[in-house]
C-alpha cells in the first residue's frame, strides 16, 4: 500500500535531483529521505532512480511512476486547498513569497502591522528569486514582477515601483552616452536580461562592471560604500543615507508588482485579511 507521504518524497527527489535538495524542500533529514525512498522502491518492487555522481536520475520504471504520482499530488493538493479555503478563523499559517528587497522594505512594515492586528496568524516570508508554485501550495500568496498566467490563480496589479540610478554622495556623476571611468554595481549574469541592465548598457556604454549581485540590498550597500553606480528601486535607494540620485536625462524602467493566490483560497479568512491590508498600504 503506497502512502502519499512516500510519493511526496519520490516527487521531491525527481524534481530536485539530489537527496539533500529534496530533504531541504520537504523539511526532512537526508538519511530519513534515503530510508523512505528505499522503502518505496521495495514496496513497488522496482528501482525508481539510478544513483549517479551527479545525483538521482529516473529509471524507465521511475518515469512511468512520475505521471501517476503527479496526478495523485494534484488531487491531494486540490483537496487540501478546498479545505483550507473554508477556514474562517483568523489563525493558522500563511506562506508568502517575494523578492528580497520587496520583502524587507515593502512587506515587512505591513506584516508587522498585520501581526499586531491578528496575533494568531503565523506568517512565513520566503525571499528569493524562485517562482514558488501556488497550485502545489509552496506559497499561499506570491508577490512578483512577472504577471500570472495560470488559470487557477487570482491576481491583480498591486503597485508600480519607480527605479533610479544612485551613487555615493559626493562622487562625480557620469555623462549620458559615455560612462568612461565609471564603475557599475549591477545584476549577476543570470539576470542579465533585466530592463535596468540593458538601460545601463545603453546610457553608459563605456562604464565597467565592478561587482554583480542578484540582491538589491547588497547592491545598495556597495553603492553607498563607493564601489560603483547602481540602479535601485526608489523605496530602497531614497531611504538609504549616503546615496544620491544621478540624472542621466532618462529614468530607468520601473516595474509593476503583481500579487497572486490560488482561487481555492479566495475565502480563507486570514488570507483575505492580509490581502486587504496589503492593498490598503501598498496599492497605487
Amino acid at each position: 500500500m503506497l502512502e502519499w507521504s512516500d510519493l511526496r518524497i519520490f516527487l521531491a527527489v525527481a524534481r530536485e535531483g539530489t537527496l539533500g535538495k529534496a530533504a531541504r524542500r520537504l523539511g526532512q533529514t537526508q538519511p530519513t529521505m534515503g530510508r523512505r525512498l528505499r522503502a518505496l522502491e521495495q514496496a513497488v518492487g522496482q528501482t525508481l532512480f539510478q544513483r549517479t555522481s551527479d545525483g538521482f536520475v529516473l529509471t524507465d520504471e521511475g518515469a512511468a511512476v512520475l505521471g501517476h504520482a503527479e496526478r495523485v499530488e494534484e488531487e491531494v493538493l486540490a483537496f487540501q486547498r478546498q479545505l483550507a479555503g473554508r477556514e474562517q478563523q483568523l489563525e493558522g499559517s500563511l506562506r508568502l513569497s517575494s523578492s528580497d528587497w520587496f520583502g524587507l522594505h515593502m512587506l515587512a512594515p505591513v506584516l508587522a502591522e498585520f501581526k499586531q492586528l491578528h496575533p494568531g496568524v503565523e506568517v512565513e516570508l520566503l525571499t528569493d528569486s524562485r517562482l514558488y508554485s501556488l497550485s502545489r501550495r509552496e506559497a499561499d500568496m506570491v508577490f512578483r514582477i512577472a504577471p500570472f498566467d495560470e488559470a487557477e490563480v487570482i491576481s491583480r496589479r498591486l503597485l508600480h515601483v519607480s527605479y533610479a540610478l544612485y551613487t555615493r554622495a559626493g562622487m562625480p556623476h557620469p555623462h549620458p552616452g559615455d560612462g568612461s571611468g565609471a564603475a557599475l554595481v549591477t545584476m549577476d549574469t543570470a539576470f542579465d536580461g533585466m530592463p535596468d541592465v540593458a538601460w545601463l548598457r545603453r546610457l553608459l556604454p563605456q562604464a565597467r562592471v565592478a561587482i554583480r549581485s542578484n540582491n538589491r540590498d547588497v547592491q545598495a550597500s556597495l553603492c553607498a560604500q563607493g564601489v560603483g553606480l547602481a540602479v535601485l528601486p526608489r523605496p530602497l535607494g531614497d531611504g538609504l543615507a549616503g546615496l544620491e540620485r544621478v540624472d542621466l536625462g532618462e529614468e530607468p524602467p520601473g516595474r509593476i508588482t503583481w500579487i497572486g493566490y490560488h482561487r481555492d483560497l479566495r475565502r480563507l479568512a486570514r488570507l483575505r485579511a492580509l490581502l486587504d491590508l496589503v492593498i490598503a498600504r501598498l496599492a497605487n
